[in-house]
């Protein structure tokens, strides 16, 4: 069994219980399910540096990355930075985020928000809604065509952002479909936790340009970003490299300083 299949099987355990604590029909009525999403989708299309810049204290695969800092500050420190959206972890149990974190960043700035979530029900695409997000992750790897199609569907339906996640052509095969507005391509193998940036640029030429390509995972340095640019990307999800310096938001405005030199 690899760590996404024991990801999904706690995934599981923890919807079940929070479904039991809290209706859909609280979540519905929270403060921010009326709310005007902003476009992740629309942003990355107009912006020069593409920075989807993430809130992450750890993962499976590097432990602790930054246990010190508030997302309040981080938040903040992004939007100051200029990037072009947020993604906040909200799994708790292998990298130490919570819903609280997106409540939290939804409070300190107006950037367009990625719910980082294993989304295997409806309820969590509810919760993402009613907890401020804009934009929602599916990944193809846990998640058959009809689920892709259904959550895809049913997020759009509540003005949510839709971005697939893939690692390889199987999965982009399966997933192409209109409700989707952005393609994923996570440059890390889930299974080894192998990182290359070869993965987006073997599988830019079969994303559809309907789709805003983003690429995932490994992109450390402003090389890396410029030697995706020509295969199309206009999305950079960039976590770790922030998140392990003392002031994520500082480290994200000299990179896009020197990005767009």
């Amino acid at each position: 069994m690899n760590i996404l299949d024991k990801i999904v099987i706690d995934k599981r355990k923890d919807v079940d219980l929070r479904k039991n604590l809290i209706p859909t029909s609280q979540l519905e009525q929270s403060v921010l399910f009326s709310r005007d999403t902003i476009s992740l989708a629309h942003k990355l299309k107009n912006s020069t540096s593409g920075i989807i810049a993430e809130h992450k204290r750890r993962s499976p695969s590097k432990s602790i990355i930054n246990n010190s800092l508030n997302t309040q500050d981080v938040a903040s420190g992004y939007e100051d930075a200029g990037v072009c959206g947020m993604s906040v972890l909200t799994d708790g149990k292998y990298f130490g985020g919570s819903l609280d974190d997106l409540l939290t960043a939804r409070a300190s700035c107006n950037l367009p928000l990625l719910r980082k979530e294993f989304i295997i029900d409806e309820y969590q695409i509810l919760e993402a809604k009613a907890y401020g997000a804009d934009v929602i992750l599916l990944i193809a790897a846990i998640l058959t065509r009809e689920e892709i199609k259904q959550y895809s569907e049913f997020a759009q339906s509540l003005n949510l952002n839709v971005l697939l996640e893939i690692h390889n052509e199987e999965e982009l095969h399966k997933s192409v479909m209109p409700s989707l507005d952005m393609l994923g391509v996570n440059n890390r193998n889930l299974k080894t936790f192998e990182v290359s940036l070869e993965t987006s640029k073997s599988l830019s030429s079969m994303i559809p340009d309907d789709f805003v390509k983003v690429s995932e995972s490994g992109i450390s340095n402003v090389s890396a970003i410029k030697e995706l640019q020509p295969y199309g990307y206009k999305g950079f999800l960039i976590g770790e490299n922030f998140m392990k310096t003392d002031n994520p938001g500082v480290s994200a405005k000299e990179f896009i300083k020197e990005l767009e030199k």
